[in-house]
């Protein structure tokens, strides 16, 4: 009798192992199949929210559960809802198969099923068919359903529904993303979007990664096969060695590229964009103008901490403006920031050399009428384009993998022209949208080579923001 009750025993806890290792989703959630990024995915709370990943790098995976855990009811960091209606869009129906279907499939036990609708193929083999909705049973005891959409079906096929959520598996044509950000608004609906930016540059690029409309809900993540703990080194070694350039870029690392790539791909906006903090006065060093009267002026404010570490601290970035206006507002900036001037009150700064010629339109050049305003210009400047990226790439990402340059996030226009900044034909960067570029280059050039560093050298900048406080605590004592 004894052992028939030890070996009953001994059967239950083999059962419930192997119904454990079957549970992906409750993995998942345990932290045993996801990874930072993808936690960062879950926890954010705006309803504009995307991936941009490399292949591989998990950002399927994070998709699907979040479409199931929203249709459950039981989303650890948002607030859950009954009765949950949701689209999972894919490229075409065989591609929802192969992927989006395929996945949300594995992370979904059977005794949360309710019922399964089939395009193609038999709702108990769902797998090798084409589903259309998958009826979930919700924790608050209703029925959530799940639909399947591709965009080779068209708009119309996307009209009149209104929906809790819109998962976009890769990116959709323009015209469908704007007609299911209608399917959403009456509910206060959520989109989000895992895809590999293979196509360059589309609407998804302007629309959400630069986010030029200054939408308050948009939010982002880049995804790389670093991220994914899951994937060995060798075989990212493998893969690197099969990929070069764009392809690399966007299959790697989920960048967006077109033609000859990002100037500045080391540039990473979740690293290098700090929130502002006091900065003493000691590290003031020096201001960088690129003029401008039709295209915009681009001004900012560079200190240099202790360590050597750039930080770019403010910004002035307007178009079609005179040079009283500009003067006026680079000395407002200035007194606001309790700027450093010389005995009359004037600041210093860096122009483009350019400044120094005089037109036919008049007697004067830009740098006189500035200097005349009181901001004595300096159009002494390095305006070698290559050597100027070249060392701004040195500041970017030093021997030991850390940046020696800060932007704070009020500076909007040098952060938006980091990540669209291009080359052109040759060796040369695309004329568009440059003149943050170009005056941080200015500034970089006056700046001696940044050393390669032992990475305990220098705190981070949360612990900078915390000793500079300490300071003038000890200062105001």
């Amino acid at each position: 009798m004894r052992d028939d009750i030890l070996n009953a025993v001994a059967e239950i806890d083999r059962e419930l192992e192997r119904r454990k290792r079957s549970d992906r989703l409750s993995q998942y959630n345990a932290g045993r199949k996801k990874h930072k990024k993808q936690l960062a995915f879950h926890k954010c709370r705006k309803r504009n929210r995307w991936v941009f990943g490399g292949n591989r790098s998990g950002k399927t995976e994070c998709g699907a559960v979040e479409a199931i855990w929203m249709a459950r009811g039981n989303h650890p960091y948002r607030k859950n809802r009954k009765d949950v209606f949701g689209w999972v869009v894919s490229l075409s129906q065989q591609v929802q198969r192969d992927v989006a279907q395929s996945k949300i499939l594995s992370y979904l036990p059977k005794s949360w099923i309710a019922d399964i609708v089939m395009l193609s193929g038999r709702k108990d083999s769902p797998a090798s068919g084409i589903i259309d909705q998958i009826k979930i049973k919700n924790v608050f005891g209703g029925i959530s359903t799940i639909g399947f959409k591709s965009c080779d079906q068209g708009r119309e096929k996307f009209q009149g529904a209104s929906l809790d959520f819109v998962w976009f598996d890769e990116e959709p044509p323009q015209d469908i993303y704007e007609e299911c950000l209608m399917r959403v608004m009456d509910k206060r609906g959520d989109i989000f979007g895992t895809m590999t930016p293979l196509k360059g540059r589309t609407f998804v690029y302007g629309e959400i990664y630069l986010n030029r409309k200054k939408n308050s809900e948009v939010w982002y993540e880049f995804m790389n096969w670093e991220d994914n703990p899951f994937l060995s080194k060798k075989e990212i070694k493998l893969l690197e060695g099969a990929l070069e350039g764009a392809s690399l870029d966007s299959r790697k690392y989920g960048r967006f590229s077109e033609g000859y790539g990002l100037v500045y791909p080391e540039f990473d906006e979740s690293v290098h964009v700090i929130e502002p903090f006091a900065v003493p006065p000691e590290w003031q060093e020096n201001i960088s103008i690129d003029p401008g009267l039709n295209n915009p002026l681009s001004a900012h404010w560079y200190c240099v901490d202790w360590d050597g570490n750039i930080y770019v601290t403010a910004e002035h970035y307007e178009k079609g403006k005179d040079i009283d206006y500009h003067a006026e507002r680079i000395r407002e900036i200035s007194r606001r920031l309790n700027w450093k001037t010389d005995s009359r009150g004037r600041v210093s700064a860096l122009i483009d050399s350019a400044a120094n010629q005089r037109t036919l339109a008049s007697s004067k050049s830009v740098s006189e009428l500035f200097y005349e305003r009181g901001i004595l210009v300096n159009a002494n400047v390095d305006k070698d384009v290559f050597s100027g990226i070249s060392r701004v790439k040195s500041y970017l990402a030093r021997g030991n993998g850390k940046p020696d340059i800060y932007i704070f996030s009020n500076c909007r226009n040098m952060i938006d022209e980091f990540k669209s900044y291009s080359w052109g034909g040759g060796d040369k960067p695309v004329k568009v949208d440059d003149h943050s570029m170009d005056e941080l280059r200015y500034f970089v050039m006056s700046r001696p080579v940044p050393a390669e560093r032992e990475e305990p050298y220098r705190p981070v900048a949360k612990d900078k923001a915390r000793r500079i406080r300490r300071l003038n605590r000890k200062i105001e004592r």
